[in-house]
C-alpha cells in the first residue's frame, strides 16, 4: 500500500522559515516525479514545486519562485520543501504528491492536475 507521510507544518510569522519533509513508503519511486500542492480555505488545490525522482530538474509556480526549494535525499527516500520568507498567503494545508514519471516531459506539464499519489496534508500557518 502506497503512502505518503507529510510532516514540518506548524505556525511561523511572516518572514520565517519551515521545512516539510514527505516520506513515501510501499513501492519503489524511481520512475515517479514528487510534487508539493497547497489548498487554502475556499480555494482549489493548486501546484507548487516539483522534482524528479532523480533531483534531475525542479519546477515551480511563480508565486513560491525564489522563496521555495525542493530537494530530494534518495538514500533517506524523502522529499523536503524548505519555505523561506513565508508570507500570510503562504497559509494553506501542504500536500505531497507522486506520479508517474515521463522523462520526455516537462515538469510543468507532467504536474498538470490532480492525478498521482497523496499524503494527509500538513498545515502551514503564516500569522502577519
Amino acid at each position: 500500500q502506497v503512502q505518503l507521510v507529510e510532516s514540518g507544518g506548524g505556525l511561523v510569522q511572516a518572514g520565517g522559515s519551515l521545512r516539510l519533509s514527505c516520506a513515501p513508503s510501499g513501492r519503489t519511486f524511481s520512475n515517479y516525479a514528487m510534487g508539493w500542492f497547497r489548498q487554502a480555505p475556499g480555494k482549489e488545490r493548486e501546484f507548487v514545486a516539483g522534482i524528479r525522482w532523480s533531483g534531475s530538474s525542479t519546477y515551480y509556480s511563480n508565486s513560491v519562485k525564489g522563496r521555495f526549494s525542493i530537494s530530494i535525499d534518495n538514500a533517506k527516500n524523502t522529499v523536503y520543501l524548505q519555505m523561506n520568507s513565508l508570507q500570510p498567503e503562504d497559509t494553506a494545508v501542504y500536500y505531497c504528491n507522486a506520479r508517474s514519471e515521463n522523462p520526455y516531459r516537462r515538469l510543468d506539464v507532467l504536474f498538470l492536475g490532480l492525478s498521482g499519489y497523496w499524503g494527509q496534508g500538513t498545515q502551514v500557518t503564516v500569522s502577519a
